[in-house]
């Protein structure tokens, strides 16, 4: 009996002590939690205070930044120094030797603007050119680029671009009036020496001769975004290689990265023109071979770069492409006309070592003009135009670059294997170009 009474005992003060114990976890537990519960609000607390800090510190670093330029302009104004103003010059040096047995000057179903093909055989001069440009004073900066080609056995120099351009219009805003390379499409921006192959794609060379490049007025604006978010316009009162009349011209464009080794880019261009008489004997067709009409191009583009870890030094990749769709209505021969033309590109560039680039590109471009004008300039192929090219070039600096290119073009009925070699040699002052 003492027995049982001891185990009843010993029994509950068991659990007497466990409930008290469990009560006091019971107790930790609450106030754990509500310290984690504290601790977490003053932990968010702080973050919005830093990012609060961070914002006021950056607007004061932003602040700051067009102080000290806006500064720098003032002290530029000021020609505190004689060679203030001193134009930036340079020169681009173009040379090639081509085996070309097909030199066509034009594209079957187009009428031929500029100068078009792949040239003649032999020893040539390319197109060099002559550049100097200058901030002008703290408003505008100017910039003149002269080109220099061998024609017939002469040199001609011609104005490839002559403009001016705001530098104190705020909000991401820039004005350019004179002569300059539009911005349609992705290429056209470009100088012809900075490609990566020895000559434009087969529809730069259909629907531009070469390259669009209006005299007018051109506004453009970026917005503040993460992402590139540019919109531009064009009024072209002289209409550029396209036409003799009015055009104007609508671009936007947006790009970004992808981690730190990818880099992308589209963008969409519209260009209208009232056309007044292209083709003609200037082009070498009959007189009343002229087009007078509507035209309306629309150009899509786009290129992805890779570089590991963003160092594009050693090794590379760039692909790039463009699409363009041309309506044309009017007429033609004094009949009535409505056209349509279309042609594309695409490329890839690999560098697979420094200095060491492997390239390869197809362009194509097709016409259908309607059966009433076979026998003429506008007459349709029944075919598309075409060309296969691969490229290897060697840059032993950035102001030196030494190209062999092979391309089968297939533009005549009967295609030609073409083999060129090229040198590109820039002297002086040279900006680096868009992406």
């Amino acid at each position: 009996m003492y027995k049982q009474r001891l185990a009843f005992t010993f029994a509950l003060t068991i659990m007497f002590v466990g409930t008290a114990h469990a009560q006091d976890l019971s107790g930790d537990v609450a106030e754990l939690r509500q310290m984690l519960t504290q601790m977490r609000s003053d932990y968010e607390s702080r973050i919005e205070d830093l990012e609060r800090r961070l914002d006021r510190a950056e607007r004061s670093a932003r602040d700051a930044t067009e102080i000290a330029e806006q500064t720098a302009i003032d002290l530029t104004a000021g020609a505190s120094s004689p060679n203030t103003f001193n134009p930036a010059i340079g020169a681009v040096l173009v040379a090639r030797y081509a085996d070309i047995d097909a030199n066509w000057e034009d594209i079957p179903g187009f009428i031929p603007l500029g100068e078009l093909g792949p040239g003649k055989s032999g020893f040539s001069l390319g197109e060099s050119e002559l550049n100097l440009n200058a901030s002008i004073d703290s408003r505008f900066f100017g910039n003149l680029t002269l080109a220099l080609e061998e024609e017939d056995g002469s040199t001609e120099i011609a104005v490839e671009e002559a403009w001016i351009q705001t530098t104190g219009l705020s909000n991401g805003v820039t004005l350019r009036g004179g002569r300059y390379f539009s911005g349609i499409g992705y290429l056209n921006s470009f100088h012809r020496h900075a490609d990566d192959f020895g000559d434009r794609p087969l529809p730069y060379q259909a629907f531009f001769g070469g390259q669009y490049v209006p005299d007018g007025a051109q506004l453009r604006w970026i917005a503040p975004s993460s992402l590139l978010l540019e919109f531009g316009a064009e009024l072209d009162w002289r209409g550029g290689s396209t036409t003799s009349a009015d055009a104007w011209t609508l671009f936007a464009k947006i790009g970004g990265d992808m981690g730190v080794s990818h880099g992308w880019q589209l963008g969409l261009s519209f260009l209208s023109a009232d056309v007044l008489g292209r083709g003609g004997p200037d082009v070498g067709a009959p007189p009343a071979e002229v087009f007078s009409g509507d035209s309306d191009l629309t150009v899509f583009d786009f290129v992805w770069k890779w570089a590991p870890d963003g160092n594009s030094n050693v090794q590379n990749i760039k692909v790039q492409g463009e699409y363009f769709s041309r309506d044309e209505s009017g007429t033609f021969l004094a009949l009535p006309y409505d056209g349509d033309q279309d042609g594309w590109y695409l490329q890839g560039i690999w560098q697979f070592r420094q200095g060491w680039r492997l390239g390869y590109r197809h362009d194509e471009v097709d016409a259908e003009n309607g059966a009433a004008f076979a026998g003429t300039i506008l007459g349709d192929p029944g075919r598309s135009s075409s060309r296969d090219s691969l490229m290897l070039d060697w840059a032993p600096s950035e102001f030196s670059r030494f190209r062999l290119q092979f391309t089968e073009d297939r533009v005549l009925p009967i295609s030609d294997n073409q083999l060129l070699l090229q040198y590109i040699m820039s002297l002086g002052a040279h900006g680096a170009h868009q992406f």
